[in-house]
C-alpha cells in the first residue's frame, strides 16, 4: 500500500513541477530560478515527511529497508524525468 501511495506522491509533485514550470516560463521567466527553488524544497519536505510517517509506522525492519531503497530510487527517478522533461 505503501509503495502505491509513493507512486501517487512521486506523480502529483512531477505533474506539479511540470505544469509549474510551464506557467511560469510564460508568465515570468526572469523569476524561474526562484521557482525551481522553491519546488525543490517543497518536494523535499513532502518526500521526507512521507518516509518519515512510513518508516515511523513499520514494525519489521527488513520491510523498512527495502522500502527506503525503493523509496529513493523512486525520488530519483522523479527528479531526472523532470529535469529531461523542462531541460
Amino acid at each position: 500500500m505503501e509503495y502505491v501511495l509513493a507512486a501517487l506522491l512521486f506523480t502529483l509533485l512531477g505533474m506539479v513541477y511540470v505544469k509549474g514550470y510551464d506557467f511560469v516560463q510564460r508568465r515570468s521567466p526572469e523569476h524561474l530560478a526562484h521557482f525551481i527553488l522553491v519546488q525543490t524544497v517543497i518536494r523535499l519536505l513532502f518526500v521526507a515527511t512521507f518516509a518519515l510517517l512510513v518508516i515511523l509506522t513499520k514494525e519489521n525492519r527488513e520491510d523498512t529497508i527495502r522500502f527506503a531503497a525503493i523509496y529513493i530510487i523512486m525520488y530519483a527517478t522523479m527528479m531526472v524525468v523532470t529535469l529531461k522533461l523542462r531541460h
